[in-house]
């Protein structure tokens, strides 16, 4: 039976590179996005010009209150399009970038990189659980940056080691329905994240190139077969695990 993934920010960056290597991998994809619905119809379409199944769902991460309603839309498109009641997927890759110092960092800024990396893949996560088919898959996107530090990241890398250690509770807690959880912590990869600080900025660009083993940044097509592959048959038995795609980011 063909393996639905649910994708979160889909519409761009490295959530659009994941959802369209599963689809060339021979998976069908829920697309979400926040705001850009033009873009993630582009997504859409481009799977499904695969051969493989497709929808775009709209989803704001941060906004707790909105996911029971999005769970509810969620069923009734498992069962108008595949015919479902469950997926086999969930990829919480949503999320965004502050570059700010820790004494220039507002907590406006703090809060909302809390809310969308941490709590909202927490209770995301929570609420979907009971559509996500047993034996199914959860990988949570991490960052290179929570074991080598690069000043103005202190709070986004916060957040993101608390993603982590929540990775290896899932893990724990889901693993009687044989569901196994990652996390994936990509290092410096040119996307628009951040502004494009590391696509845009060449000084930037170079500094992380030089702290990188294979001698140059990532790209996205470096992350999402990599997601990929991690969600197929072969890699039934890795769990609570944090796997670092960042071509050797400062070892």
């Amino acid at each position: 039976m063909t393996k639905i993934s649910l994708v979160t920010g889909a519409n761009r960056g490295l959530g659009r590179n994941t959802a369209l290597a599963i689809a060339a991998s021979g998976g069908d994809v829920i697309v979400t996005y926040r705001s850009d619905a033009a873009q993630a119809q582009e997504v859409v379409a481009l799977i499904r010009e695969m051969g493989r199944q497709a929808v775009a769902m709209r989803l704001d991460v941060a906004d707790i209150a909105s996911f029971q309603a999005f769970a509810k839309d969620l069923r009734a498109e498992l069962h108008t399009i595949w015919g479902r009641d469950r997926f086999d997927h969930l990829i919480n890759n949503a999320g965004h970038g502050e570059f700010a110092e820790i004494e220039e960092t507002t907590e406006a800024q703090f809060d909302g990189l809390f809310a969308v990396h941490v709590k909202g893949v927490f209770f995301l996560t929570q609420t979907l659980l009971p559509l996500l088919a047993g034996g199914g898959r959860i990988v949570n996107f991490s960052s290179g940056l929570t074991r080598v530090s690069f000043p103005g990241f202190a709070a986004y890398s916060a957040a993101k080691a608390a993603v982590e250690m929540l990775t290896v509770y899932m893990a724990r807690e889901f693993g009687a329905r044989g569901i196994a959880v990652n996390t994936v912590a990509p290092g410096a990869i040119e996307t628009d994240f951040g502004g494009g600080l590391v696509r845009d900025n060449a000084e930037v660009n170079a500094q992380f190139a030089g702290m990188t083993a294979l001698g140059r940044v990532g790209v996205p097509d470096d992350i999402g077969p990599m997601i990929a592959s991690l969600l197929c048959d072969e890699n039934r038995w890795v769990t609570a695990q944090r796997i670092e795609v960042s071509g050797g980011q400062t070892i």
